[in-house]
């Protein structure tokens, strides 16, 4: 059985929430430094910008973590070990049919209790590397795009290229950030891989997952008696 602590996925879930977070204020703090702060102007206060800093972060991260977006993708729905239990279920007669919480819920009590406490790490830090590389792409594109709009608003307005060059060169970072994320598509790649290294487990460990089905069946059954 497996006994990994919890904390390990407390970490791992602060992780998603902080990454996102900080990247996102991090990108703020340099849109208003090289767009903003030409129209409006704030008091210099370190302290004030540090708390203003961090409030972004954690509000930021904890609203992109509880949207679940990521979750929408192909790469995350697509060749789930949940949906190769429901097939394994399926293609047994003598096993009831899985729905897909149910399948989810009994995938989550084998992850949790039979794979090896090492491959149940791996699981999870590949799953929230693909949770942050997507909201970092995400997050990307759409500073991208606000800047674009904003040089285009500027230049429209009469300000030159060296007046807008702290702005210009704010885009070219981040839209070489998205381009790079989007041409090597690790995240994508690697959820599948995860996905595909579980569902072989599941495989050589079938005799398992049948005993897991029957008692599940006769869970499911007391419940409902």
């Amino acid at each position: 059985m497996n006994h990994s602590n919890g904390s390990s996925f407390g970490l791992y879930e602060a992780t998603r929430i902080l990454v996102p977070g900080f990247y996102f204020a991090s990108l703020s703090a340099m849109f208003f430094s090289t767009f903003v702060s030409r129209y409006l102007s704030l008091p210099v206060d370190h302290g004030y910008f540090v708390i203003l800093f961090l409030f972004l972060m954690i509000i930021s991260g904890l609203t992109m973590y509880a949207k679940e977006t990521t979750k929408r993708r192909r790469a995350f729905i697509e060749n789930q070990p949940s949906a190769f239990l429901q097939d394994i279920a399926r293609r047994n007669s003598a096993t009831q049919m899985l729905d897909e919480s149910e399948a989810r819920q009994l995938y989550f009590y084998i992850l949790n209790h039979f794979i090896p406490s090492a491959f149940h790490e791996k699981v999870f830090f590949f799953g929230i590397v693909y949770h942050i590389m997507i909201q970092i792409r995400r997050t990307s594109f759409w500073f991208a795009i606000l800047s674009l709009i904003c040089l285009a608003v500027q230049t429209a307005s009469g300000a030159t290229l060296m007046e807008q060059q702290g702005l210009i060169s704010f885009c070219i970072f981040i839209g070489v950030i998205y381009l790079l994320n989007v041409k090597y598509n690790k995240a994508d790649r690697k959820m599948q891989e995860n996905y595909q290294d579980q569902i072989f487990w599941l495989q050589m460990n079938e005799d398992l997952v049948q005993d897991l089905f029957k008692k599940y069946a006769l869970s499911k059954k007391n419940t409902t008696s």
